[in-house]
């Protein structure tokens, strides 16, 4: 098990919680996901908790004969007197002997479940939810981030509601930029967050973008490359739709320039097609940004009411007509800006989920013994 940080630091203490969190891949990779666990893993580290990171391999959730032994290995490693946390990307498609063989108490972290990915084949989504099910009965604890995760568990996983706790995210590092700093200057600026992977719904923006091409705009979308191909079929889509002016894919882009963004944009739209939760809507919220996204998922949790327009997901017409309606209604935008920017003040610290995470970690270590 690597070492990141020395046993004896002085940022832990003799009553903290010893704990490994296994990820697969690369931590630092551009998703919310990834940025979850990583904030997290700092969080209980910086409160005292002797956390481990164990890197598995970044085959998962589709994995080779060899990387799924070498996570058994590395797993079957971490010792009975630390709890151990495995995010779900690895969780859900381990086979199910490795986690009996587990020595450590496991405590499973599903941001959304795997069959719950779009464009899955029937037969391979079947697979993982029979997959996902029987691995989180092993489980001592499950962790997510938001309470529409919860019920999905709860109602299509046989996962009893007391063994699953919300963890919500963690305030952004973002600084809420004032209404005069926003930029004046130009068409109202259209900022959308997001992976280029189909599940986001860029696509559906895009269609949800000419169809108010009569209106003054201009639009970014920001979001590394991510499913391959796909980066090019939206660029083919907006030139079809004459948008190449108008319509920016800046792929990913440096924090600094993302806040720069922020600061200047208008609306927040994610036209998304499902959400376990949403880091990205925290930082629209926390820059005071009325929401344009979807009904899909965790976002009516995650977006409050009176802080945007949600519309049904893969409905181009009426995503459009929200983003119309915010263009066009100065009155209603003013009380969107004004809810998000009272809700984004307001949301709880990285600490907060990190004690929350550190007292289920430290029972689930106890009722093992």
């Amino acid at each position: 098990m690597p070492a990141d940080r020395p046993q004896n630091s002085p940022a832990y203490s003799a009553s903290a919680c010893k704990a490994a969190f296994a990820i697969p891949g690369d931590l630092t990779s551009p998703t919310g996901g990834y940025h979850y666990d990583r904030r997290l893993l700092e969080a209980l580290r910086a409160i005292g908790h002797r956390t481990e990171h164990i890197a598995l391999p970044g085959g998962f959730p589709f994995p080779s004969g060899a990387e799924m032994a070498e996570a058994a290995a590395q797993l079957a490693a971490v010792p009975q007197d630390s709890a151990l946390m495995i995010d779900g990307l690895a969780l859900g498609a381990m086979d199910t002997g490795a986690l009996d063989a587990l020595r450590a108490p496991l405590v499973a972290l599903v941001h959304h479940p795997l069959a719950h990915e779009s464009g899955l084949p029937a037969p391979e989504a079947q697979r993982l939810r029979a997959l996902e099910r029987a691995n989180l009965e092993r489980a001592a604890h499950i962790l997510v981030p938001s309470p529409h995760i919860k019920e999905v568990l709860v109602a299509n996983y046989a996962v009893p509601a007391a063994r699953v706790t919300v963890i919500r995210p963690g305030r952004p590092d973002a600084v809420r930029v004032p209404a005069r700093a926003k930029a004046k200057d130009g068409p109202p600026l259209i900022l959308s967050v997001g992976i280029l992977h189909p599940r986001k719904g860029h696509d559906v923006l895009i269609a949800a973008l000419a169809q108010i091409a009569d209106l003054p705009w201009r639009a970014v979308i920001v979001g590394a490359p991510w499913e391959p191909g796909h980066d090019a079929a939206l660029a083919r889509q907006i030139e079809a739709a004459g948008l190449g002016a108008r319509i920016t894919l800046a792929g990913r882009v440096p924090r600094s320039e993302l806040d720069a963004l922020y600061a200047s944009a208008h609306i927040f739209a994610l036209a998304t097609r499902y959400e376990g939760y949403g880091i990205v809507f925290d930082e629209a919220l926390i820059h005071g940004l009325p929401i344009a996204a979807t009904t899909a998922g965790a976002v009516p949790g995650t977006v409050p009411p009176g802080a945007g327009r949600l519309v049904p997901p893969e409905d181009a017409h009426a995503f459009a007509g929200a983003l119309r309606s915010m263009l066009s209604d100065v009155r209603a935008y003013a009380d969107m800006a004004a809810e998000a920017a009272r809700v984004g003040a307001a949301l709880p610290g990285w600490d907060d989920a990190a004690r929350a995470v550190g007292r289920i970690l430290t029972r689930a270590l106890e009722e093992h013994r």
